[in-house]
């Protein structure tokens, strides 16, 4: 019976070194506004959990077990649509795949553009995406991390801010640290929202970071396919053909750019599969295609 109880404590006290969710700011959050935290979360049919009204970010820590660890460090931002954020179905669940390859992995619960809870609601999220990759740089010996591996993965609209992490990252939106550059390794995107142009854009995601008005220079500016150079990270990018919320030309035109810059970048896209791959194609197999992308690259071995 003792050593049963000692078995359950040891175990316990790994998964919560293994998991641990830590503020991402110390002291006042920038840009923030005094108004209550009213951030909860609503359980859902398709995707387990959906979370609300965030305010407060965090970053929970996903440490691979010692003896796999590599190196990699990965980023993840969950998506929907600037309104909503699924935290495990494209955070907790990814992360804990991650630790089994020996990554590392980091779920950031972003702050949703909000008027009340923000000065401007325009740059929050993010400036919580450069506070994540600038603390996880920080802290790169403690996690046992390789501060040059460091990566960044969204969905849909998380892998708009992912992608915007990956081209806008010379201008600092937080109080920068000296030799800590905010600039990602490399890019995961799936099925990404990377243009709000008319053209191609997601109108909803668009709407929810820029307001009802947003002007064309707000507009230019998000719209990530337009800021690509040849110092943009690697990036490997999945989408669905047959995707009606999130068109495929934002992975197409991203990929171009890329392309065109000469940066590395690869590009997968199925026949069928709704937005979110919610029935097809199966996690496995587009999982599969980063990670033999990511073997490409010497991320993971």
């Amino acid at each position: 019976m003792l050593y049963r109880l000692a078995l359950v404590f040891i175990l316990t006290c790994n998964c919560c070194f293994a998991q641990q969710e830590i503020p991402l700011y110390t002291g006042r959050i920038p840009n923030s506004t005094d108004a209550p935290n009213e951030e909860y979360k609503k359980a859902n049919e398709l995707v387990d959990s959906l979370t609300f009204n965030v305010s407060v970010p965090t970053l929970t820590v996903f440490l691979p077990p010692k003896d796999k660890a590599n190196g990699t460090a990965v980023i993840i931002c969950p998506g929907g649509g600037y309104h909503v954020l699924l935290t495990k179905r494209e955070g907790s669940d990814v992360a804990r795949t991650f630790n089994k390859l020996g990554v590392t992995a980091f779920v950031l619960k972003y702050r949703l553009p909000s008027d009340k809870t923000m000065k401007d609601r325009t740059i929050g999220p993010l400036q919580d995406a450069q506070s994540a990759i600038q603390l996880v740089r920080q802290k790169a010996v403690e996690w046992n991390i390789d501060p040059q591996k460091i990566g960044i993965m969204g969905f849909s609209a998380g892998g708009h801010l992912a992608s915007t992490a990956g081209t806008h990252y010379r201008e600092a939106l937080i109080e920068s640290t000296k030799g800590v550059s905010l600039r990602p390794d490399f890019m995961l995107l799936i099925n990404p929202v990377i243009s709000f142009t008319d053209r191609i854009g997601h109108t909803g995601s668009r709407k929810n970071l820029l307001g009802d008005a947003p002007t064309e220079k707000q507009i230019s500016l998000y719209s990530n396919e337009l800021h690509v150079n040849k110092a943009t990270p690697p990036a490997f990018l999945v989408h669905s053909n047959a995707d009606s919320v999130v068109p495929v030309a934002n992975s197409l035109s991203f990929y171009s750019a890329l392309q065109h810059n000469g940066v590395t970048t690869g590009l997968h896209i199925y026949a069928k599969g709704e937005h979110g791959f919610l029935t097809t194609p199966s996690f496995d197999e587009w999982f599969g295609r980063c990670v033999h992308w990511m073997k490409e690259m010497g991320l993971i071995f």
